[in-house]
């Protein structure tokens, strides 16, 4: 069964016929939402809104651990977790979508694994390509037959927040790669690859980070670009 993580602009999906909602009571507490069980198109699919169904948890509040171990336990086979991100460069325009092909961790402070205690034997992950192929492979193919234009490769940057980066950030994201920028990836995708769910990020672009200096982070700009990404991932999401 796919599972989808919704991020800003997505904690409900209207396109889903929910059977039934479901209370998932993990080892490390509660997770964002309840389980939304149904079908979107022809798939079956549970659905988790990450910041909550009213969209009231910050990025660094989220239980990332509950959210996954909810959607493992209740035996999904993959997640596609969507995100709204900011672009690095002008060839990602507000409202286009991006596949990434590999992540930089710049958060701090967050539960990030579920491999800790004493009762718990050291493991070291493989996370050198932390996105799943095949996964990945399925939207982009998915994407392509729909006619829907999907920047295929990048390098997600996953950001504390809440707030937004100072310039000097910005420029040293640059310097070490990162496309995008966003506050969620991570240690969600590290999680999802420790209990084996294969897991991949569809990011709707929704605006462009300090260009020539400035970033148009006005909440009307940004509400705008959300909208559109959103419907364009919505529409695509169904019957993926």
């Amino acid at each position: 069964m796919i599972a989808i993580i919704g991020g800003s602009g997505l904690t409900r999906l209207p396109e889903m016929n929910i059977t039934h909602r479901r209370i998932v009571r993990t080892p490390y507490g509660l997770p964002s939402s309840p389980l939304m069980m149904g079908k979107l198109g022809s798939h079956e699919i549970m659905f988790i809104a990450r910041h909550g169904l009213n969209h009231t948890l910050s990025p660094h509040e989220i239980n990332y651990r509950a959210n996954i171990w909810a959607l493992h336990s209740a035996k999904a086979d993959h997640i596609i977790s969507v995100a709204t991100v900011a672009g690095l460069n002008e060839a990602h325009e507000p409202g286009s979508l991006i596949v990434p092909d590999n992540i930089i961790d710049y958060t701090s402070g967050r539960a990030c694994t579920f491999f800790e205690g004493r009762s718990q034997e050291v493991v070291h992950i493989d996370f050198t390509h932390p996105y799943d192929h095949e996964l990945r492979l399925n939207i982009l193919q998915h994407a392509e037959q729909q006619g829907t234009a999907v920047v295929s490769r990048g390098v997600y940057g996953c950001i504390q927040g809440p707030r937004l980066p100072t310039l000097a950030e910005l420029k040293k994201y640059r310097r070490d790669g990162v496309d995008v920028i966003g506050m969620t990836g991570m240690p969600e995708a590290v999680l999802a690859r420790e209990v084996g769910l294969p897991y991949a990020h569809l990011c709707g672009v929704i605006g462009i980070a300090g260009v020539n200096g400035q970033a148009d982070n006005s909440p009307d700009f940004r509400s705008r670009q959300t909208h559109q990404a959103i419907e364009t991932i919505r529409r695509l999401l169904v019957d993926l």
